[in-house]
């Protein structure tokens, strides 16, 4: 009796997997169309050329990859979105873990500063970029006002048309959104250490900044490498702010990875080039994330 009923119930967990796996099919179906065949597809066009008379794309091999190195403006894209990609990366980090450390404090209207610290990050970036165009602006900008008010500056600049300025002028815009997002993580990160581990460090005789080194840091290094790996991604990503604030000047100052291969794929319809150029980022965030992982961890396991 009991090994009837036993076949009852597996025969029942059968059929409930068989069913499920029926009801998940068209959710499956729908991804692979959605993510699988636009990935197979972008990739035969990365090896391919478009003629756009014939409808046809005609298979030319790695030429698409060695013309991607032998472009000038492709490598100066490349060394401008690294220098983005390094300095983004240190300042919102840096900054992060600075304003977090201050935020964990005990004080006054505490809930309140917290909230208004994530409301940069909270902005779609669209809108970051176009409020920073206006602050930018050369004419009646609210930069160069309060620059001239406190007397840093004699008159007014055009911080976007000056090859020296316009890069870090769009450096600080992203900082300043970004920033918050790594002052929310390490805030969480923060809220789980134990404050007998700090009172074992006074004992000890560990001044302020041995504490951070030797307690707060090590606990809190793996949402460090994490942001590192993520910051860098979205760094490289970067789209928005050199389409709005710039559109890539002046003379190709701040034209970055994402934005020259929108130029090459939509502007110049080398949609073959466009495509090799974007699987060399995909490559290249997936190159940096190995590296992150390995210098920021012992033995392959974030500590």
């Amino acid at each position: 009796m009991t090994q009837k009923v036993l076949k009852r119930i597996t025969n029942a967990m059968d059929s409930d997997k068989k069913l499920g796996y029926l009801l998940i099919f068209p959710s499956l179906l729908v991804i692979l169309g959605v993510m699988l065949y636009p990935f197979l597809y972008s990739l035969n066009m990365s090896f391919s050329k478009m003629d756009f008379a014939n409808r046809t794309m005609n298979y030319i091999g790695l030429d698409n990859y060695i013309r991607m190195f032998k472009d000038s403006y492709f490598i100066n894209s490349l060394r401008l979105t690294g220098y983005f990609t390094i300095v983004t990366v240190i300042a919102e980090i840096s900054l992060g873990i600075a304003i977090a450390l201050v935020l964990n404090q005990k004080f006054k209207f505490r809930g309140f500063v917290r909230g208004i610290m994530i409301l940069p990050w909270a902005l779609p970036s669209v809108v970051n970029a176009i409020m920073w165009k206006w602050i930018y602006n050369p004419n009646y900008g609210a930069l160069n006002a309060l620059l001239t008010q406190m007397h840093i500056i004699g008159e007014y600049r055009d911080w976007l048309g000056e090859p020296s300025s316009a890069l870090h002028a769009m450096i600080f815009a992203n900082v300043w959104k970004e920033t918050p997002y790594v002052v929310l993580l390490v805030l969480a990160a923060l809220s789980n250490i134990s404050g007998d581990l700090y009172e074992s460090a006074k004992i000890d005789g560990a001044n302020a900044w041995q504490a951070f080194w030797k307690v707060t840091l090590p606990i809190v290094k793996p949402v460090i490498v994490v942001l590192a790996i993520m910051k860098s991604i979205w760094a490289i990503q970067t789209f928005e702010l050199p389409y709005i604030l710039t559109g890539g000047g002046p003379g190709g100052g701040t034209e970055l990875l994402s934005f020259y291969i929108y130029k090459a794929t939509f502007k110049f319809l080398d949609f073959g080039m466009g495509a090799s150029m974007a699987y060399m980022i995909t490559l290249v965030t997936f190159v940096l994330s190995l590296l992150y992982i390995k210098f920021l961890s012992k033995d392959g396991e974030i500590v």
